[in-house]
């Protein structure tokens, strides 16, 4: 009775809503806990208030027409049904992501069945997503969920609401010329990274199970003319919600660069229900402290996602975690990491590193992503006017991101340096001149940060651990491909005629920064051709030594300030390994379990996963050695620059030379 009440009930506005959702999950809790089986799939129980709370399209997604590419006006939701694979197969779970729905899963193949979208949950209402986004800068219309399908909110044991999506589960009205489908390669990245980055203690979306079939489509992996088939995979996606900042978009009148607008333009009453939804239901505090002021309530709304992607971003620089591709419809509404697709993590360390093979323009470099978030919420507040005026959310805007990302960026740095005792001014220069050092040799990323832990401190030990640093720099090798010229000597030649004869004609393709960063990295090659691995050696050192120098006299304030130097080691080797992971989830380490998952072996991405979930824990058994496959066929990181090639090596060390050549697109 509780269950047919709870399906039935509407979507109360405001507070009202949100109280009688406290009332009825109250309820609901004590229920599951006396009836729930956590390990059936049948006994989810689904609350599906998104539905009930936002337009839908009528219908049930069952007839011909459902999946239709059309324009979806006057709808947040689209109902579809997921089209069915050939024997879908269980290719890895993650059993802390299945925990959050109180799932104790043991029987893969009834997982198979319900994850890849064959079978669906009692309870569960398919359906896709309506949003807009502005991509690369440049507002693309109605975007909406292509290869994705919401299948409901599940109420945990504990009452807690999680809202569940196939990913590649089949068309939608919004697949426009796709497919709906999503692939081995690209799947695979995706379960192994949410998961990854959830560990790392970085706000996520989880996934919770990634199926493999016998279907397959094609795809041109190079963009050369070479399609091939490849395997339909879906992805079982967690999180409290994937409305993004895109979904307010859908109100946008028409855009003065591409003429495109939004599908519900001028459906203000649309707005203000998306609005009442998200914030009574994600944001509850705030519906309840601002219940007299909707002025208020949707003024601190943004002021809190303001700070949670300051935040959220903070965390991507601190860990080099480069998303890819962060258009608005690829952006949490309630500041969680969304969409991985070209996503990588940095190797070794190059603030303009773009990990999208995609990105011509390097619009979403690895050092532009916190003014590309700010950029991102720019558009949001313009797209809550009139609920929001533009003067009010601008100027929090202002007052918030720049202060909330530095505040969260220095906090995170200083542990990860061990600074434990004081917070000082002169951090700022010090982690500064850090990354500076890192750029000039080289370094690692994550295991340069990993093994300064190692460090005494001491001025005087500096000599002696000048060799541990310095394994983590960049050979000649490696740098001579990092800073190959990528542009013929003709073409370049022609780009700066051009550049000179016809500035707006230039301007339509190609920039002057990309141009001066190839003569920067053309004169870096012609230099790296004249030196020695010796030269290179020494160069390194003195840039280090010069850093460790200032560190240790940093530390030296500490260890005054503490009075107990044997402790104070003790307590920022913790800090500092408890905040720097020794391993992450690099492009050749999911390239390996990729190669292997495509040729039917799925037990690396399994031993992938294991060594993720724990990625501050030097464990031995989870690192192992692995080996790439030599056969002739392309390396695909979902689209890759180089042939496979036979190579051992520890994932907890620095990456193969191969690895700088694949290509994310």
């Amino acid at each position: 009775m509780a269950r047919s009440l709870l399906h039935g009930c509407v979507c109360w506005a405001a507070v009202t809503g949100s109280r009688m959702d406290a009332l009825l999950l109250g309820a609901v809790g004590m229920m599951k806990r006396a009836a729930l089986t956590p390990s059936s799939l049948r006994a989810l129980h689904f609350d599906n208030r998104a539905l009930r709370c936002l337009p839908v399209e009528p219908g049930d997604g069952r007839d011909e027409d459902a999946a239709r590419s059309r324009q979806v006006p006057g709808a947040c939701f689209s109902p579809v049904q997921p089209t069915p694979v050939q024997n879908p197969s269980v290719v890895a779970l993650s059993r802390p992501a299945l925990a959050l729905l109180g799932l104790q899963l043991e029987d893969e193949e009834e997982a198979a069945l319900y994850f890849s979208g064959n079978r669906l949950l009692p309870g569960s209402q398919p359906a896709a997503h309506c949003y807009c986004g502005h991509q690369f800068g440049s507002f693309a219309g109605q975007l909406g969920d292509g290869a994705a399908m919401y299948l409901g909110e599940v109420i945990n044991p504990e009452g807690e609401r999680w809202e569940i999506q196939l990913k590649g589960a089949g068309l939608t009205p919004y697949s426009r010329q796709a497919d709906g489908r999503k692939v081995l390669r690209s799947s695979v990245r995706e379960f192994l990274c949410s998961e990854a980055m959830f560990h790392l203690g970085i706000p996520s979306t989880r996934a919770a199970s990634c199926v493999t079939s016998d279907s397959t489509v094609i795809r041109d992996i190079f963009y050369d003319g070479h399609p091939k088939k490849e395997k339909c995979t879906i992805v079982l996606r967690v999180a409290p919600t994937f409305l993004r900042f895109g979904s307010f978009e859908i109100f946008k009148p028409t855009d003065e660069f591409t003429g495109r607008h939004g599908p519900s333009v001028n459906r203000n009453d649309i707005r203000i229900q998306m609005l009442d939804y998200v914030i009574s239901t994600f944001y509850p505090g705030i519906e309840e402290t601002y219940a007299e002021s909707k002025a208020e309530r949707n003024a601190a709304f943004f002021r809190e996602i303001t700070r949670r992607t300051a935040g959220l971003v903070a965390e991507w620089q601190c860990v080099g975690f480069c998303h890819g591709v962060l258009n608005t419809d690829n952006m949490s509404i309630v500041g969680v990491t969304i969409d991985y697709g070209p996503f990588g993590f940095l190797d070794r360390y190059d603030p303009e590193h773009i990990c999208n093979g995609s990105d011509n323009m390097g619009r979403y470099t690895y050092r532009k992503q916190p003014e590309i978030c700010k950029w991102n919420l720019e558009k949001l507040a313009e797209a809550l006017v009139p609920e929001l005026p533009l003067d009010v959310s601008q100027k929090i805007l202002e007052e918030e991101y720049d202060v909330e990302f530095q505040r969260h960026y220095l906090q995170k740095m200083r542990k990860k340096l061990g600074l434990v005792q004081l917070e000082l001014e002169e951090d700022a220069r010090l982690i500064s001149d850090l990354l500076d050092t890192m750029n000039q040799t080289g370094s690692d990323f994550t295991n340069t940060f990993r093994v300064l832990s190692r460090f005494s401190g001491n001025a005087a030990d500096i000599d002696g651990f000048l060799s541990i640093i310095l394994e983590q720099c960049a050979s000649v090798e490696e740098l001579k491909v990092a800073f190959k010229p990528k542009m013929d000597p003709r073409q370049l030649t022609m780009m700066l005629m051009l550049a000179q004869s016809n500035p707006q004609l230039f301007a339509l393709i190609g920039s002057k920064a990309n141009i001066s960063q190839e003569l920067e990295r053309i004169e870096k090659y012609e230099q790296l051709e004249k030196s020695s691995t010796e030269d290179i050696v020494n160069e390194n050192k003195k840039h280090w030594e010069e850093w460790l120098e200032k560190y240790s006299a940093r530390l030296l304030k500490e260890q005054e300030n503490s009075g107990d130097g044997v402790t104070l080691l003790a307590q920022r080797e913790k800090i500092m390994n408890s905040n720097n992971p020794a391993h992450i989830l690099r492009n050749y380490i999911a390239q390996n379990a990729i190669d292997a998952a495509e040729k039917g072996d799925f037990s690396e991405v399994r031993r992938v996963l294991k060594m993720l979930e724990n990625p501050y824990v030097e464990d031995e058994s989870v690192y192992g050695i692995s080996e790439v496959s030599s056969e002739e066929q392309p390396l695909e990181a979902a689209a890759a620059c180089k042939l496979s090639i036979v190579s051992k090596i520890p994932y907890n060390s620095k990456p193969p030379l191969w690895a700088s050549e694949l290509c994310v697109t």
